[in-house]
């Protein structure tokens, strides 16, 4: 309905211009239909969600439903709550001083239905927007009856000269004071059990109880809860009843592909402008970079259960960055384009993300970082030079045995971290074998990209035990595998 809300003030204005209240479900229910005969997008900014978890929640919303949001970490469930404010008019009329915004047309609490009885069409009306009214709550342990539902206020009765027989003493939590809004109640397992407790009536029956008072306070909420699968056994679990007043849980999930991935993580990282300008990715490395979170997912070094967040990624990318530039800046250059090397810089954001199992444990997270990279570097190859596979004829020609030759003559190759682009470059054309096979197996590659395309071949061959890859403080040597013991005897 389209209201010139600055012009009404009073009860009796607002009757006059005939406007019709509706719970906020109601509300939600008839912008979403709205949206979805007009095909606009309802979640906007939320990717991989189109044919799986956006149709629930919008299936959900349309039933009225008070949700559940069941998933891992970092797959965007408190995002989805808060686009559910895009959902709300934009302006809704509440009782001019009323705690829990009392709806003028339907008080609940004792504040506005006094004002009304009072007042009659005088009754002052202030105006709510959308972007007040959404509520938010990390369930803990130390969450309490009279953070969320209220307490008794001695200083008001007092101050009121009331006994605490008077409902006036009540000082209302903060569900009561989300009347008419949206209520994010996160990780909700960890709310302890009596405290879920306390939620039943209020989805189910509408009133609340405050150390014996019980009002019949019909509360309007759109409750929304979130919750990850490892909390059922980690750290506690949502009781029954209380599940069974949810009237939809949906499963949410990680990207399913990289090109969503990267999606996800161009839109969410926060880069300096200038760092943007002078850094280069190719879009290799960007591939390069979400496969990592894919090879995390499945590795048997990482707990499952636990998951890797999609702020894996996004923290990574803003790290691969960070050291091209770095690079740059110590060398004097304007620009610079990322290599496969800058990877090593990635490792931080890796290893503060993911949980290990004891296997894991035992390796080290540095360790079981830098075998993930390898792991992403390993399924990439393949799909830009030959499979290389791991059992061979003795006596089969393979692409890759002029270049394997080289290293077995040679005494080794390295890459160092403070090269400049153009001796980057030199130090990757020094070998004529490498140049080769990437143009046979690669002519049409993007040439300003060409040499992290390199650069991956060699971190490939060393993946797939061809050659052998050394660490050491100034950068990267790769050498034979077996060439440098073949030559000591």
């Amino acid at each position: 309905m389209n209201l010139d809300y600055k012009k009404i003030s009073t009860l009796g204005e607002l009757k006059k211009a005939a406007y019709q209240s509706k719970g906020i479900k109601d509300e939600i229910r008839d912008n979403l239909r709205a949206k979805i005969q007009k095909g606009e997008d309802t979640f906007v900014g939320v990717w991989g969600y189109e044919n799986s978890v956006i149709p629930e929640l919008e299936r959900a919303l349309l039933s009225r439903h008070n949700i559940n949001l069941l998933g891992l970490r970092g797959q965007a469930k408190t995002r989805l709550a808060r686009l559910m404010v895009n959902l709300l008019d934009e302006w809704i009329p509440v009782v001019e001083g009323s705690e829990i915004n009392d709806d003028p047309f339907h008080p609940i609490s004792r504040y506005a239905q006094d004002l009304l009885a009072e007042k009659g069409d005088t009754t002052p009306i202030s105006w709510l927007h959308r972007n007040d009214r959404f509520y938010e709550k990390l369930a803990t342990p130390d969450v309490t009856v009279a953070d969320l539902i209220g307490d008794v206020d001695p200083i008001k009765a007092a101050n009121l000269k009331l006994s605490y027989a008077d409902d006036r003493v009540i000082h209302f939590g903060m569900i009561p004071r989300a009347n008419r809004c949206i209520f994010v109640i996160n990780e909700l397992p960890d709310l302890q059990a009596r405290i879920q407790v306390s939620l039943f009536n209020i989805l189910e029956e509408g009133d609340i109880q405050i150390r014996g008072f019980k009002l019949r306070l019909p509360l309007d909420i759109q409750f929304v809860f979130t919750a990850n699968p490892e909390d059922y056994t980690n750290r506690g679990s949502i009781v029954t009843p209380l599940k069974d007043r949810i009237g939809s849980q949906i499963l949410t999930h990680y990207p399913e592909d990289i090109r969503t991935a990267r999606k996800i993580t161009e839109q969410e990282s926060h880069l300096d402008q200038r760092q943007a300008n002078a850094v280069h990715v190719p879009e290799l490395a960007k591939d390069l970079l979400e496969q990592v979170s894919f090879e995390a997912r499945k590795s048997e070094y990482v707990d499952a259960k636990s998951g890797v967040s999609a702020r894996t990624s996004i923290t990574a990318f803003e790290n691969l960055l960070s050291t091209a530039e770095r690079r740059a800046l110590m060398s004097g250059a304007d620009t610079t384009v990322v290599r496969v090397s800058d990877f090593l810089g990635v490792i931080p954001s890796i290893t503060g993300k993911i949980e290990l199992v004891y296997e894991g444990e035992q390796e080290g997270a540095d360790s079981v970082a830098a075998i993930l990279i390898d792991d992403a570097v390993k399924t990439l190859f393949s799909d830009y030079f030959p499979k290389i596979n791991k059992l061979e004829r003795k006596d089969e020609e393979t692409p890759y045995d002029e270049l394997l030759h080289w290293f077995f003559q040679g005494e080794g190759f390295e890459l160092l971290d403070d090269f400049t682009d153009d001796e980057y470059k030199r130090a990757l054309d020094t070998i004529p074998q490498l140049n080769r096979l990437v143009r046979e197996q690669q002519p049409d590659f993007p040439k300003e990209d060409v040499y992290f395309l390199k650069e991956l071949l060699l971190w490939g061959l060393v993946a797939n035990k061809k050659l052998s890859k050394h660490r050491f403080n100034e950068g990267y040597q790769f050498k034979d595998l077996y060439g440098s013991f073949v030559r000591g005897l």
